[in-house]
């Protein structure tokens, strides 16, 4: 991903795959163990590490299972660098609904995991600048991907800019 630098902290990281591809320093961090976590945690909202610990902190198509959005954004500015970024890939509600339901019979956030409480299909692009801002974050760029039915937000927090 052409938005990573420096230290890279993967919040929903699933498998690692973004973590294991990158290639300087990384950790990946996941509710779920699926396999390749690199540190378990009960709650994205309570990372185990100092404060301005990484560079860039990703949320690769999580933060929609993720209930307590807010404050884990508060936590992702916690551990940001001052010029670090936050990048975020989501799909609209709607598009993500259809692709759930899809994908439903092999997709392992329903089948071994499970939709929690407080967990939505996507997020609207409305709604993701709503959640940003109000966690001191401003977007930098966002760029549809995916044939148009994907985006990535990259955002920085506004006192570095």
């Amino acid at each position: 991903m052409p938005y990573i630098h420096g230290r890279l902290l993967d919040i929903g990281c699933g498998e690692n795959d973004l973590v294991r591809s990158y290639s300087g320093f990384g950790v990946g961090v996941d509710v779920f163990q699926w396999g390749g976590v690199d540190v378990l945690i009960e709650d994205s909202a309570i990372l185990p590490f100092p404060n301005a610990s990484f560079d860039t902190v990703a949320i690769i198509a999580a933060l929609n299972h993720i209930p307590n959005r807010n404050e884990v954004l508060l936590e992702v500015a916690r551990v940001l660098d001052r010029n670090g970024c936050l990048i975020l890939t989501m799909l609209p509600p709607v598009l993500s609904r259809v692709w759930h339901k899809l994908r439903e019979p092999w997709d392992c956030d329903q089948t071994e995991r499970g939709m929690k409480e407080g967990e939505v299909f996507g997020i609207s692009s409305r709604e993701m600048r709503v959640l940003l801002e109000d966690a001191g974050f401003s977007v930098v760029l966002r760029k549809r991907f995916m044939l148009g039915l994907n985006a990535v937000y990259v955002a920085k927090k506004r006192s570095s800019l």
